[in-house]
């Protein structure tokens, strides 16, 4: 199991500018959960003679040309992120159910979208987007492993907390920094969520928004 994951500074001053309170808590990515990510950067891939070389879930080593099978290497894959948030993160489409289910769930929850979003400029279009989609929540940036940021906004929280994520990488950051969470793995492309194993920390793993409201309703009562 990994090490538990620090906080960074930057992601410590967002969390402490939020509102204090002891309500129930959802941490919520937002990327392949709330918005279509994956969908969109196959577009972009496409317009560039790129591709997904298979549906396993990692991006580095998994992108590469139409004509072979050579993958791109960490900085083009970083570079070509970097370029695609720059241009898609403004029209982003909502995954279906995503803003019916949040605002139902947020009657007895408090919800905080804590996204790793390449760009500090890029926020204010995603706040902007996502509230003009009805998920009008308060937006955390974040950098790597999602651990030390959900065990900080958990902090001086009544339990439970829900985190909801896609990558399993930041699942087992999470686990290991905030094991008594209830994490739920959602990954709105069924190709991808096709080939993901389950882990024995994960509780649900979905790519509907029904199936994630009615399984986090029922954690109170």
């Amino acid at each position: 199991m990994p090490e538990p994951t620090p906080v960074l500074p930057e992601v410590l001053v967002q969390i402490h500018a939020l509102p204090t309170s002891s309500r129930p808590l959802i941490i919520c990515d937002v990327d392949e959960v709330i918005l279509h990510m994956i969908a969109h950067l196959e577009a972009y891939l496409h317009a560039r003679n790129l591709r997904f070389l298979n549906h396993q879930y990692r991006l580095t080593g998994n992108i590469g040309p139409h004509d072979n099978d050579v993958p791109l290497s960490a900085d083009d894959v970083k570079r070509h992120l970097h370029a695609f948030f720059d241009e898609v993160s403004h029209q982003q489409e909502i995954v279906p159910g995503a803003e019916t289910a949040l605002k139902e769930l947020s009657t007895d929850w408090d919800i905080v979208l804590l996204t790793n979003l390449p760009g500090g400029h890029n926020k204010p279009a995603r706040e902007k987007l996502l509230s003009s989609l009805g998920v009008p929540f308060p937006v955390v940036t974040n950098s790597g492993p999602k651990g030390g940021a959900v065990a900080a906004l958990s902090a001086q929280r009544a339990q439970p907390v829900v985190f909801i994520d896609d990558s399993p990488t930041n699942h087992s950051s999470v686990n290991a920094s905030l094991p008594s969470s209830v994490q739920v793995q959602f990954i709105a492309d069924a190709r991808f969520r096709a080939n993901m194993r389950q882990e024995d920390h994960i509780d649900l793993l979905t790519g509907d928004w029904q199936e994630t409201a009615n399984f986090i309703g029922d954690i109170l009562r």
